[in-house]
């Protein structure tokens, strides 16, 4: 899948990992950092799957992103 400008994928689940495409704009919500902190803490940074994996449920995320117009 391509990526478009502006955008990155990121995996989100606490047990099954969804991928998603959203905007970089999510990167500097206070609540984002929060989420990408706690990533921090249970996989510190060195999650098997590579890249970024936020470890919330989908729904948590998806209602989060789309608050912020991140989709």
């Amino acid at each position: 899948m391509d990526i478009p400008k502006g955008y990155f994928a990121i995996c989100v689940g606490e047990q099954e990992k969804k991928r998603f495409v959203v905007s970089v704009s999510l990167l500097s919500e206070p609540t984002f950092q929060e989420l990408q902190h706690q990533a921090e803490e249970e996989f510190d940074y060195n999650h098997p799957m590579g890249g970024l994996t936020i470890p919330c449920s989908e729904d948590v995320f998806t209602d989060l992103a789309s608050h912020l117009g991140a989709f």
